[in-house]
């Protein structure tokens, strides 16, 4: 354990906010686990309730358009290439060649070996695309890998020229109470994520809920996260069943609204895999207005993880637009 040099790492405000005094092994034991345990009936009717929220059509033409926003357009396959990453940072620019009015994504997620030909095809469009380029890093999916691994994977993300970095953490370690290593291991990821000007990667830290099993379990690692120094917390890998929910999404975002309340700082969610609709991500654009307000659905404190969420976005957009739907062809094949 070296929580003591990870504490002066982490933002002191983050470490001591609810613990008072030294952060320990114990003292994080205890405030993890005297968390107030998730009413999980409630939540889950809570979330229901959120999912049968309708919308007229001109707002949902609006909430079209900010689904794409908060787009985090994802490849995170083993047959991946070079090509295949140029091809999706192209359509990160202009997802609709017919319709120059379709807003871009919020960023191109992809493996860290692919992180220079994101960022040379963002490049090549002159550099002003506004558009991110997220890294997975730390060993993902299953973060199994030594601590000096994780840091080197994560700096070389960041030399590349990623903008975010989306690690994973160490579920054994963490189901196992193991939470100071948990900790440490997300506050050195942390500062791997520093750049040479001093500034950082923002840094999205990944629960895999559905290795957690538990709602207290979702809670307390999200509370883990946030006290380590977490820019956002992130539900899923997509690589494990069942990736994000709204249940699980909706606990996420209570965790964030009641670090804001007590602490006036602002953290992310990133909802991934499996939200594959526009009428599934319009459930969590309601859900994060309804938690923690409209102010949320910006790029910098909200995103969604998907491959083939913008197709159906852009087919229902299409729709608004001309009273019909198109052919298949008129989305490219992710």
């Amino acid at each position: 354990m070296t929580l003591d040099t990870a504490i002066a790492l982490a933002p002191a405000e983050r470490a001591t906010q609810l613990i008072g005094g030294d952060l320990t092994e114990k003292s994080l034991r205890l405030h993890l686990e005297g968390l107030s345990g998730v009413d999980a009936v409630g939540l889950e009717a809570r979330a229901a309730d959120l999912g049968t929220r309708s919308i007229k059509t001109t707002s949902k033409a609006r909430a079209l358009d900010t689904i794409i926003r908060l787009i985090d357009l994802t490849t995170l396959e083993g047959a991946d290439t070079p090509g295949k990453v140029q091809s999706l940072v192209a359509k990160a620019m202009i997802p609709d060649p017919s319709d120059l009015s379709t807003p871009r994504v919020a960023a191109v997620c992809v493996y860290g070996d692919m992180v220079p030909y994101a960022v040379a095809a963002l490049g090549a469009a002159g550099g002003e695309a506004g558009i991110h380029v997220a890294a997975v890093a730390t060993a993902f999916p299953s973060g199994r890998a030594s601590l000096p691994v994780k840091i080197a994977d994560t700096r070389d993300a960041v030399l590349a020229g990623a903008d975010e970095i989306d690690m994973v953490i160490d579920r054994g370690a963490f189901l196992s109470g193991r939470y100071g290593l948990v900790f440490d291991q997300i506050v050195a990821v942390k500062e791997a994520c520093r750049r040479d000007d001093g500034s950082y990667a923002h840094l999205k830290v990944i629960l895999e809920t559905g290795e957690l099993t538990t709602y207290d379990n979702v809670r307390r690692a999200s509370w883990l996260a946030i006290l380590a120094g977490g820019d956002f917390i992130k539900t899923s890998t997509g690589k494990v069943a069942p990736a994000a929910t709204l249940p699980v999404t909706l606990l996420m975002l209570q965790v964030v609204n009641d670090w804001h309340r007590l602490t006036g700082e602002k953290i992310g969610v990133k909802p991934a895999g499996g939200i594959r609709t526009s009428k599934d991500a319009i459930k969590y654009l309601v859900t994060v207005a309804e938690t923690v307000g409209e102010e949320w659905l910006q790029p910098h404190l909200f995103r969604f993880g998907a491959s083939s969420l913008l197709n159906d976005v852009l087919l229902q957009r299409q729709k608004i637009t001309s009273g019909h739907y198109s052919g298949p062809d008129y989305v490219t094949v992710d």
